[in-house]
């Protein structure tokens, strides 16, 4: 009966393999691999397949295979390799080398079972800062465009100085290369191509809890308080029931105060505000850089350029500038099974006109009034200021749990 196993190869190629691997790739009658997996058996007698894109492909011709196969993977297949993908269409055994990242915290002398571990390998960056944030100790597969320099300038955009970085190149190989950096000096060295980065957080990170102040925030001058009200974004953002992966959509984004929220709670998912006012824009971006967040945020008017973004499984809409209708019908056709729509109005005008167009397009509404006063000093004594009233109308399917 034909086999078809799954080999982890690590840097310095079959001088690491059990000679049982050696043995199963000899006898194999199909190698397939990456060029430069292959490369390390120029002697192998049997046909070749070089892996280059289309894995579907791959696992097509694969499942109809009856010769004795063997498939080569960089260190351990399935962390974030072509593993985990091949071994859930495939019937295929997997055999793992050690991993980069294992052979990284090895050089180091430090424990890596309490790290957070990601890649940007033929990833952007976008969302990076978040993920990273406060953590203490992160390890990155990188590439050549995501390289440890490009990784250490955008952190460093983020103000994120209190973290060092290892880098590894082409370990367990023979041009191996260990080196700690601060990120300021990463910025501007060079690297091998193979190599693996581990941050290392050496201060303590800023922490900002959810309900960040209002004057934390930049904001428009002199018409400052363009922004949603700790006390209403707190409970708008609990109506969004929002998960470490979801997607969300800020439309009216505005200084990005319930955007960035958003994403320090979802930020292993992806957020997307867009915000019409230029100025609003550049403020916003302020903010970004300052609460340490990454999202794709855009000018322009909702719903244009909301085809630009990822089908959500939370929509925020601070404002609708007069295109109720025509946005709603986008957010109804794009929103995920579950999701919900969230809306701020401060008119019961823009009350009725949300409930009745929400109604329309199928979903259940349910409204609540907020109703906050902040306390003031007055002499020795304490008063009470009120907020503007807001209503905040949150939204779900007919028959969505």
């Amino acid at each position: 009966m034909a086999t078809m196993k799954l080999i982890g190869v690590g840097a310095d190629g079959p001088a690491s393999l059990p000679e049982l691997y050696r043995r199963w790739i000899d006898e194999s009658e199909l190698l397939v691999g990456g060029e430069r997996q292959l490369a390390m058996f120029p002697a192998y007698e049997g046909e070749t397949i070089v892996i280059r894109s289309g894995l579907s492909e791959l696992v097509e011709r694969l499942r109809h295979e009856t010769r004795n196969t063997v498939v080569l993977a960089s260190g351990d297949p399935l962390f974030y390799g072509i593993g985990s993908y091949l071994a859930g269409k495939l019937p295929i055994e997997v055999y793992p080398a050690v991993s980069s990242v294992q052979w990284a915290f090895a050089k180091m002398g430090e424990s890596w079972q309490d790290a957070v571990f990601l890649s940007v390998h033929g990833r952007p960056l976008t969302g990076l800062a978040q993920r990273i944030d406060g953590r203490r100790k992160v390890a990155i597969l990188t590439d050549e465009t995501n390289s440890p320099a490009a990784i250490a300038r955008y952190l460093l955009a983020y103000g994120m100085t209190e973290y060092e970085a290892f880098v590894g190149e082409e370990l367990g190989g023979p041009n191996e290369r260990c080196r700690f950096f601060k990120l300021e000096e990463m910025a501007e060295a060079e690297f091998l191509p193979l190599n693996v980065v581990v941050l290392r957080r050496t201060a303590p990170s800023p922490s900002w809890p959810l309900g960040i102040e209002d004057d934390e925030f930049f904001q428009r001058k002199p018409d400052k308080g363009l922004i949603t009200k700790k006390e209403v974004r707190v409970l708008s953002l609990s109506a969004l029931r929002l998960r470490p992966d979801s997607v969300v959509w800020d439309i009216g984004t505005c200084t990005g105060s319930v955007a960035i929220e958003a994403a320090k709670i979802a930020r292993d998912g992806a957020v997307f505000a867009i915000e019409k006012n230029e100025h609003d824009v550049e403020i916003c971006r302020q903010n970004l850089r300052k609460f340490r967040v990454d999202i794709t945020l855009v000018h322009g008017k909702a719903p244009d350029r909301l085809d630009e973004f990822a089908d959500p499984d939370a929509i925020f809409i601070g404002g609708t500038s007069g295109a109720m209708a025509p946005l709603l019908d986008v957010c109804a056709k794009r929103l995920k099974k579950n999701g919900r729509i969230v809306i701020n109005a401060a008119t019961v005008e823009t009350l009725a006109e949300a409930c009745a167009a929400l109604r329309e397009r199928g979903f259940q509404v349910d409204i609540t009034l907020a109703q906050a006063s902040r306390s003031k000093p007055i002499l020795d004594l304490t008063r009470f200021e009120a907020l503007n009233p807001v209503y905040i109308i949150t939204a779900k399917r007919e028959g969505d749990e």
